[in-house]
């Protein structure tokens, strides 16, 4: 995720308790940056608690539903934080304090669809990456389109400033511009354009469950997500890394994709 547009005083409000919160997290450590608890040999924020930010909502990565926090990323932290012998313990924060580190005063993880970019590792550390982010093009069954070629001349929509938008300029698609990727859904949804080109995680999950759409091509960009650690602290990026790879190696990490994504293009 690259940061999204919000509403001023959800941006204002959520940074306000990310600041209050590491605040209160600092005095109670006697003004120091030590956690408070040691959980299989892992310091965390909150004792017996694995303490993670997100900004939620953003689907299907994490949201409300029935009154509970789900989603792709909550599957992952779920695992982590019972490899931990923790209890989870969620923070909504604003993507803007995930992004630039602060969150991690508060929290012990950030897990919100963060794309590993050089400078966002310049004050935080990252886990191994769990997903890639590629584009993929997406739509109607009855458009005719069937890869980037046979889009030419058709309604495509894309998000302006994305690097979906820029392949599409680049493949000489005259695309149709949104300003973030919930308009660009619910044109697609309406039918006012007949396909669109972004990024997997978000148009996969979009039309999952719609037979009149379908994934026709991908392409591969290289955008990646990962888990934000406190700069430094090896011993928890080493324990999230273990369940990464746990969850790759029994197959859980695909399930949790197919759950929430849908299947790939083939």
């Amino acid at each position: 995720m690259q940061p999204k547009s919000l509403a001023t005083a959800k941006i204002a409000a959520k940074a306000a308790a990310i600041l209050a919160a590491g605040a209160l997290t600092l005095t109670a450590c006697g003004g120091g940056t030590t956690p408070a608890a040691t959980e299989g040999g892992v310091q965390l924020i909150n004792p017996g608690k694995l303490t993670i930010c997100s900004d939620i909502p953003y689907e299907p990565f994490e949201f409300e539903k029935d009154g509970e926090t789900v989603g792709f990323d909550i599957d992952i932290a779920r695992e982590v934080a019972k490899d931990m012998d923790a209890e989870l313990s969620i923070v909504d924060s604003s993507f803007e304090a995930i992004e630039t580190g602060t969150a991690l005063t508060q929290c012990d993880l950030g897990i919100s669809s963060i794309s590993i970019t050089d400078v966002r590792k310049s004050v935080m550390d990252f886990s191994d990456p769990y997903m890639d982010d590629d584009l993929t093009l997406v739509a109607t069954t009855a458009s005719g389109i069937s890869d980037i070629n046979s889009a030419k001349g058709k309604k495509v929509g894309v998000q302006q400033a994305t690097t979906g938008a820029r392949y599409a300029a680049e493949n000489d698609i005259d695309a149709q511009q949104f300003e973030d990727s919930g308009l660009l859904i619910q044109a697609l949804l309406a039918g006012t354009i007949d396909a669109a080109l972004g990024n997997q995680s978000i148009l996969a999950y979009a039309i999952k469950d719609d037979p009149k759409f379908e994934r026709v091509e991908d392409y591969t960009t290289g955008e990646k997500l990962g888990i934000s650690i406190k700069k430094g602290n090896t011993a928890m990026a080493e324990k999230v890394n273990a369940t990464l790879k746990r969850l790759t190696d029994d197959g859980s990490l695909e399930k949790f994709e197919t759950t929430w994504f849908g299947e790939t293009a083939q």
